[in-house]
């Protein structure tokens, strides 16, 4: 692993890609965790707010996730979202997360 960042070949990033290494379907407000690894995509099957969304860096310097949003002013974008943002149907969005809660909607998350 050079840089903290994962490698994989040609046909084992597909895979990830496609939901091989596992998913989860979830339409309630319990927390979710991977049984290995962490989440890696997320796609929206029915409108979804997200009560917590834990990047697996802990901090959000990466991925998005809930927490405090930071006025460092580094203009590297907004990496926290609330349960005001609302991510609709047919979205997927990438990233690293060790959990999830669900404020509403339904989704399938994919681990990684």
């Amino acid at each position: 692993m050079a840089g903290g960042k994962h490698k994989y070949t040609v046909v084992e990033s597909q895979n990830t890609g496609l939901g091989q290494v596992g998913s989860v379907f979830c339409d309630s407000t319990d927390n979710i965790t991977p049984s290995s690894g962490v989440f890696v995509a997320i796609t929206v099957i029915e409108d979804v707010t997200f009560t917590t969304l834990t990047p697996e860096d802990g901090a959000g310097e990466k991925f998005i996730g809930t927490g405090t949003a930071s006025t460092s002013g580094s203009g590297t974008g907004n990496l926290f979202i609330d349960s005001s943002n609302t991510f609709t149907a047919g979205t997927t969005i990438f990233g690293r997360w060790s959990s999830i809660t669900l404020a509403g909607g339904t989704i399938v998350a994919y681990i990684g």
